[in-house]
């Protein structure tokens, strides 16, 4: 269990008195599956002794939490972007149109943005901040990575019915030895990314 110290490290907001949603991606390092971004207002005062980066926590913690967000949160939205449209835009845009889409869907409309990571497209008028490894320290932000990592997950556990030889429900797309190995006897499929390296140069691919 967290220390009061380790819960006092994430703060509320960047800005006092704005109306802040922070936003995260889950799935930009994988090799299949669309890329989902969460963006969340978080009411003030919000708080829950697991609430941390999405990577800091077990899978069973971040679906505890992912309901606790979505139950309390002002606003959330989830949204992703296709294998397809990474192909033809790349993953970095995919990643901040991911973003953007989510933002689209808030109920209400925030003042401003809280983007973990050191890069992004501005959204409108709206203003923002970039902020490494965002997510292990604000509120908002970790709580759009539990949000975009828990959808993504649930995703890639419904296409592993649909494609099982890649094991998609342990790896979530990620390039695991299996998953890579997978590959390279069954070939890519509709959901791979194919503007992506999915195997090594000294492993061949299986096209046929």
């Amino acid at each position: 269990m967290k220390s009061a110290l380790q819960m006092a490290r994430l703060k509320n907001f960047k800005n006092k008195g704005l109306l802040e949603a922070g936003c995260d991606e889950a799935g930009r390092g994988c090799l299949a599956g669309p890329v989902h971004a969460a963006a969340v207002i978080l009411k003030p005062g919000f708080r829950h002794k697991l609430l941390d980066d999405s990577k800091k926590l077990t899978e069973k913690q971040r679906v505890e939490l992912r309901q606790v967000i979505e139950e309390k949160a002002l606003a959330w939205a989830v949204a992703s972007v296709s294998a397809e449209e990474i192909d033809e835009i790349n993953i970095l845009n995919a990643s901040f149109l991911a973003m953007h889409r989510a933002i689209d869907q808030l109920k209400t409309r925030p003042e401003f943005l809280l983007i973990d990571g050191n890069r992004f497209k501005k959204y409108g008028d709206l203003e923002h901040s970039c902020e490494i490894k965002g997510d292990g320290r604000f509120k908002s932000i970790a709580a759009a990575s539990i949000l975009a990592k828990t959808h993504r997950d649930e995703f890639m556990a419904k296409i592993d019915q649909e494609f099982p030889q890649y094991q998609w429900s342990k790896n979530k797309g990620y390039p695991t030895k299996a998953h890579r190995e997978a590959i390279q006897k069954f070939g890519p499929c509709s959901w791979h990314r194919k503007s992506f390296t999915l195997l090594p140069p000294q492993l061949k691919l299986k096209l046929d």
